[in-house]
């Protein structure tokens, strides 16, 4: 199964690819880390992103797209494959479907814009080990204190509200259109990925059951 999976910051994302990932024993794909591997390879397509990133600026979308092909043509890819956060815009989508690269379903998670919010502004993170907590649905044993270190836990400058509210509006700017295309493209044109919108909100374990039951894998 060729799986693209859709959704705002905070939606969870990266834990139902993961969860995927286990269940189908396929990969799971993170254009960040194909960048990042490729740069450290030092292949032709790393060293002309380097290049962008070196400079502070986006890697072009031609770029990301021609890893994406390469990379979903490799052995391991055979069964299908999971696309964690790409494409994710209407022009993204377009050039991945010109490249060929077939997708059998796109699964957007919804969540509830406030939910986001919550989610994002009460994670608190160790960061010398990454570890992640959150004030209500994963607290540390002591309020404010990382559980192995008992060092003081810090909000990311990406879960300040602020930051949340802005790449909320963003999101909803960027992806709108190319959820509407993937809607058009699965209600008119006959083998085009199917579109599934599945409910994130609530736990973990509720919305990847819903996950789990839309792909029919349940």
């Amino acid at each position: 199964m060729k799986i693209v999976i859709v959704g705002m910051p905070g939606a969870g994302k990266g834990t139902h690819a993961a969860a995927l990932r286990e269940r189908l024993q396929i990969p799971q794909i993170s254009t960040g880390d194909m960048l990042r591997a490729a740069v450290a390879a030092g292949a032709a397509l790393g060293r002309k992103a380097e290049g962008y990133m070196n400079r502070g600026e986006l890697v072009p979308d031609r770029l990301i797209v021609e890893l994406v092909e390469r990379r979903v043509k490799e052995a391991d890819c055979a069964g299908g494959f999971i696309l964690d956060g790409f494409p994710r815009t209407l022009e993204q989508a377009r050039a991945l479907r010109e490249a060929g690269v077939g997708i059998d379903v796109v699964l957007e998670l919804h969540v509830p814009d406030e939910e986001v919010i919550e989610r994002m502004t009460g994670r608190r993170s160790h960061l010398p080990s990454g570890r992640v907590y959150h004030v209500t649905r994963n607290p540390p044993k002591v309020a404010g204190a990382d559980d192995i270190t008992g060092e003081p836990l810090s909000v990311r400058a990406d879960d300040a509200e602020d930051t949340v509210r802005k790449r909320i509006v963003g999101y909803h700017a960027q992806t709108g259109p190319l959820l509407d295309y993937y809607r058009r493209l699965a209600a008119s044109e006959p083998g085009a990925p199917r579109y599934i919108r599945v409910d994130g909100s609530g736990s973990v374990a509720a919305s990847r059951t819903r996950v789990f039951a839309a792909l029919g894998i349940a």
